[in-house]
């Protein structure tokens, strides 16, 4: 079993009860959308928790999508910004069907912004996002969300899926890893 580095702290930034209130707030909002064949696509791995919270809050709001997962990673100079590349394509017919990608970050915009692309040229009726967290300090790309949860600030962000060298997915809120040290 690793062990986190002892300088290191993860101070919350949204709670799990603050994330619960808000996913459930957004399966209100897509399910208002009267949704035609709904398609929830989720981008792995950082939005894992995420995507199966919100899919269940949209049960609890009358939606009973068809779920699928993509697996996208951006290559480049840094952890993000890069080329992005399919790791693991969506196995689910798309043509005319209403998409909603799920994901857990909007950072640079280059994966929304492919993924969003890949989505609409396979003939979806309709292509919406779903975001948690919305970091418009390091935008690369014109791209937004049609549906985000938090506005995060220009940090590093672990937790609820996200991570740090594989590390914090399993926290269950959200947090910015700080040095003690």
């Amino acid at each position: 079993m690793a062990e986190s580095p002892a300088a290191e702290t993860v101070k919350p930034l949204f709670s799990s009860q603050e994330i619960a209130r808000r996913i459930d707030a957004l399966a209100g909002d897509i399910a208002a959308c009267d949704l035609h064949d709904p398609l929830i696509v989720a981008v792995l791995k950082g939005s894992f928790m995420f995507a199966a919270d919100l899919i269940r809050a949209l049960h609890g709001h009358g939606l009973t999508p068809e779920i699928d997962f993509v697996f996208l990673a951006s290559y480049g100079e840094s952890t993000t910004g890069g080329e992005v590349k399919i790791l693991r394509d969506v196995t689910s017919a798309i043509e005319g069907r209403d998409v909603v990608i799920v994901d857990d970050i909007l950072d640079t915009g280059q994966t929304l912004d492919f993924a969003k692309s890949l989505i609409k040229s396979r003939g979806a009726r309709s292509v919406r996002a779903c975001i948690l967290l919305d970091k418009t300090a390091r935008r690369q790309v014109d791209v937004t969300a049609d549906f985000t949860g938090f506005a995060c600030p220009d940090k590093f962000v672990v937790g609820y899926g996200m991570d740090l060298g594989h590390r914090y997915r399993e926290l269950p809120f959200i947090g910015v890893v700080e040095n003690s040290a």
